[in-house]
């Protein structure tokens, strides 16, 4: 199972105490997976999803709120089946559509895939609910051991917009891409991604996402430093080979004994440890002398060597 799969899964169970909270959530998943067929005078009310975690809370959320118990079928598609709920009951079609306020009172329908009515949205524990139902119905995120990328997949740009606003109000960034028809809410931030796994309380994928994100910069910070080491390693080296062939240069064209006792000693020394370190290179001159020492002698000698060289 993807871990994608296993947030909803975890999601399709949670059970919430407030009737209001289960209507907003009950409102997202019609929102994104409803659809209204108008036939002269009644209405069918269809919810379709391919993954079974939304039909299930979409049937549970239905009974706790308007004590609806309604059949479940299945449709084949290719490999995969597609699972349905359909209303054909107009005293149910319209106490559904009346409390998730995409029925007016006058009697007006509204678009579904418009933006929900701020009348549901009132508190943020509505707010979780109702986040928690898009992601149930057009959420995904890929596997945090690849890589972070969570997203909400829109048909319309004010649904997006919506979502985003919600997201921005909770302090999470996220942002809206157009991929083809579609409007896309997507974070990338492994943080973002955290806080909104909070958000619509997926407290066990949070933890385990969060073990993920733990490991996975231990494992960067490891290889940054390794980087950064060889990196200087081979710095090290490179420059204590210049600095020993510019040495022997000034050695057979030069002379030692035309050197001042300073440098001529440290040319010494640099032959007879070409790999040590600077701050070790120091401790074996008379009288010791510190890193930068050492680093001054050294680059009056690559200077003399490229004047005698010129």
């Amino acid at each position: 199972m993807s871990f994608s799969s296993q947030v909803k899964e975890e999601l399709s169970r949670q059970e919430n105490g407030a009737r209001h909270c289960q209507i907003a959530e009950l409102a997202a998943i019609i929102h994104f997976c409803g659809s209204l067929n108008c036939q002269q005078q009644s209405v069918i009310l269809t919810i379709q999803a391919e993954n079974e975690p939304v039909i299930r809370k979409c049937f549970t959320l239905l009974k706790k709120t308007f004590n609806i118990i309604t059949d479940i079928s299945i449709s084949q598609h290719g490999k995969t089946g597609v699972y349905l709920i359909r209303f054909t009951q107009q005293d149910q079609v319209k106490r559904i559509l009346q409390g998730t306020h995409f029925l007016e009172q006058d009697g007006t329908l509204r678009d579904l895939r418009d933006s929900v009515s701020s009348m549901l949205l009132k508190s943020s524990c509505c707010q979780r609910a109702f986040l928690r139902g898009a992601f149930l119905s057009a959420g995904s995120m890929s596997d945090p051991e690849k890589s972070y990328h969570l997203e909400i997949v829109c048909q319309k740009e004010r649904q997006a917009e919506q979502i985003q606003q919600i997201l921005h109000s909770f302090g999470v960034e996220a942002r809206i891409i157009v991929r083809k028809k579609y409007y896309v809410v997507y974070i990338k931030e492994g943080s973002g991604i955290s806080d909104f796994l909070n958000i619509i309380e997926a407290h066990v994928a949070m933890m385990d996402f969060e073990n993920y994100r733990i490991v996975k910069d231990m494992r960067n910070s490891i290889n940054r430093r390794v980087n950064c080491e060889t990196a200087n390693i081979s710095k090290t080296v490179s420059a204590a080979s210049r600095q020993t062939e510019d040495i022997l240069y000034l050695k057979e064209k030069y002379g030692f004994e035309n050197l001042p006792e300073g440098l001529r000693q440290m040319a010494q020394i640099r032959l007879e440890y070409p790999d040590a370190p600077l701050r070790e290179l120091g401790g074996y001159l008379n009288p010791p002398v510190g890193k930068s020492g050492v680093n001054h002698r050294l680059r009056k000698l690559c200077e003399l060597a490229d004047r005698v060289r010129g």
